[in-house]
């Protein structure tokens, strides 16, 4: 021992600061580990956030931590077949839910998966699962296959429904290797509607929604349109519909003007009409090619150049990276903005003669709309107050001012310092490796 302190007495200054520089490195590397390993296995967006001031006191710079999140946890092996699993969404909702994850699973490998939203709703009375939780005849390209149960109570167009695949898809993510910008949403005959409805009320964490069997004007029910239901919003994401002719109670011929009046609005439908097509999905045979198809060639974006937003509240008030925070007249706001909800009836003759809306206006809405170009954001409002821009530095340069002209006034011209913070706030609650967030605007309209 006494010769160990004679060898340190004697090293020379310069290789004892690097041996103190490396140990000081390796401890703080360490502690960046730590962090982020605890924040890799929270078990809720809820729980990350509160993980986050840990990572923050780790010393971790922005740069750093941009490559972790991006990077995101390690996946190891998991469960494969048929999982039958269950949530209690945040409104305290019991759900149950069946995953079917193919058989040669490979954690390195990033998957696509397909919510399955079932038919029958009013046959329904509990929240029991019904069946054996298998694709069976629906399966299609190998992927994760999720399906989820509703009832009479909470059918799927339903706020809980909404915030039931939310969690689905954000706990699917924390076990197994998801392709964020490839998680899709198809139902069949009331699934298909609710695949309509989840598409205008969150469309942030999906790339695509496939209506079979189904009528968008199901919610147009005065029991169901409580005035929150927006065509507008189905403009962000494509859609895939197929109707039968000679569907008892969706035929085309009762569908299609409406679909036509979507796709004239701007919404992008594939429209693929069987005219011997019955209430059931004979045709699939016949259409999976094209329907899995469909789905590899869209895969989500998650820095939308164009955006359109409309909401009632803010319950659910945010399409990617534009969040509305307030309600309420602007200066200079739109006087109007093409309205998907509109129909010039004259225009297609099963609507007959008159204009009007296709679902119920109860109380006042907001909407934005965005068109990103560069470091310049271009905002038409109506009826918002204020909202918030989540910048990505995969679309921003922050070395260059950033610009927001709301209704043809400039709002923001202003150089922005990106937040380690903000990264962290938004990696948490997206839980999402492709879509992340390192500054924020605040714009307040007067």
């Amino acid at each position: 021992m006494a010769k160990l302190r004679c060898v340190w007495r004697w090293l020379p200054a310069a290789v004892l600061v690097a041996m103190s520089a490396a140990y000081a490195q390796t401890a703080r590397t360490l502690k960046i580990d730590a962090a982020f390993e605890k924040f890799w296995a929270a078990a809720s967006p809820a729980e990350a956030a509160r993980l986050v001031e840990g990572i923050e006191r780790s010393g971790v710079t922005l740069e750093e931590a941009l490559q972790r999140v991006k990077q995101g946890r390690n996946y190891g092996p998991q469960k494969t077949g048929v999982l039958q699993l269950r949530n209690r969404t945040e409104d305290g909702i019991e759900h149950f839910y069946a995953v079917n994850v193919p058989a040669d699973y490979a954690p390195a490998r990033r998957y696509q998966v397909r919510f399955q939203l079932h038919g029958g709703i009013g046959a329904r009375t509990d929240n029991k699962p019904r069946g054996s939780g298998e694709i069976g005849n629906l399966a299609g390209a190998e992927q994760i296959y999720v399906l989820p149960y509703a009832w009479q109570d909470a059918p799927w167009w339903d706020n809980d429904q909404v915030l039931n695949l939310s969690a689905i898809v954000d706990s699917l993510k924390r076990s197994y290797n998801i392709d964020e910008n490839r998680v899709a949403v198809a139902g069949v005959s009331d699934g298909a509607t609710g695949a309509y409805y989840i598409a205008m009320r969150d469309t942030t964490p999906y790339a695509s929604f496939l209506p079979l069997n189904g009528w968008i004007m199901v919610l147009s029910n005065n029991e169901i349109d409580d005035g929150r239901i927006f065509p507008n919003n189905l403009r962000n994401k494509p859609l895939f519909v197929v109707n039968g002719g000679r569907d008892r109670l969706y035929p085309t011929s009762i569908v299609e003007p409406f679909t036509r009046h979507l796709m004239a609005k701007g919404v992008t439908i594939d429209y693929h009409p069987q005219p011997e097509g019955e209430h059931n999905t004979r045709w699939w045979p016949d259409i999976k090619d094209t329907f899995e198809k469909f789905v590899t060639e869209h895969p989500r974006d998650p820095y939308p150049d164009q955006l359109t937003w409309q909401a009632a509240d803010l319950t659910h008030n945010r399409a990617h990276w534009l969040v509305i925070d307030q309600f309420g007249t602007a200066s200079g706001e739109a006087k109007e903005l093409p309205d998907v909800n509109l129909v010039a009836r004259a225009e297609e003759p099963s609507f007959g003669d008159e204009e009007g809306p296709l679902f119920r206006r109860l109380k006042s809405t907001g909407r934005v709309d965005l068109q990103r170009n560069g470091n310049t954001v271009q905002a038409a409002t109506m009826g918002v107050a204020a909202f918030t821009l989540l910048l990505s530095p995969d679309k921003f340069d922050f070395k260059q001012p950033v610009k927001v002209v709301a209704n043809g006034r400039e709002v923001f011209n202003g150089r922005l310092t990106p937040s380690l913070k903000t990264l962290l706030k938004w990696a948490a609650r997206d839980n999402d490796r492709t879509m992340l967030y390192t500054a924020e605007v605040k714009i307040t309209l007067k």
